[in-house]
């Protein structure tokens, strides 16, 4: 024997709170993760300089050494190196390894010495 549910309203009410639950649950969520990144952010961003800093010398040794243009040389990074963009300034022959906001390394080619790292006192 089917049921038929004479009150609209409680049907209503039950997908609003269903609502509302996943709700909390995403935003319990996005707080987890902020808090594990906070927790997280020294040893992410020291893990960042490593990685654009190996990326800028790569590239830089890549392109000015090898002669190979700069998109052929992202080949040479390791696995995970993804989220690092490079840029070129043919003028000064450097390139820049970056993580927008969180890190960036800059290599200078010298002749003689090859691809060198800049501080950051030299970048300006």
């Amino acid at each position: 024997m089917a049921t038929v549910n004479d009150n609209p309203a409680a049907a209503s009410n039950a997908s609003t709170s269903k609502g509302r639950l996943a709700l909390y649950v995403l935003i319990l969520f996005v707080l987890i993760l902020a808090a594990v990144f906070a927790y997280n952010y020294s040893f992410i961003k020291g893990q960042l300089g490593i990685g654009t800093a190996y990326g800028a010398r790569v590239a830089c040794s890549c392109h000015y050494v090898g002669g190979r243009d700069l998109t052929d040389c992202e080949k040479d990074f390791e696995p995970g190196m993804e989220v690092i963009g490079l840029s070129l300034d043919d003028e000064k022959r450097r390139v820049t390894a970056s993580v927008p906001l969180l890190a960036s390394a800059t290599a200078e080619f010298r002749e003689g010495w090859g691809c060198v790292m800049l501080t950051e006192a030299e970048t300006d």
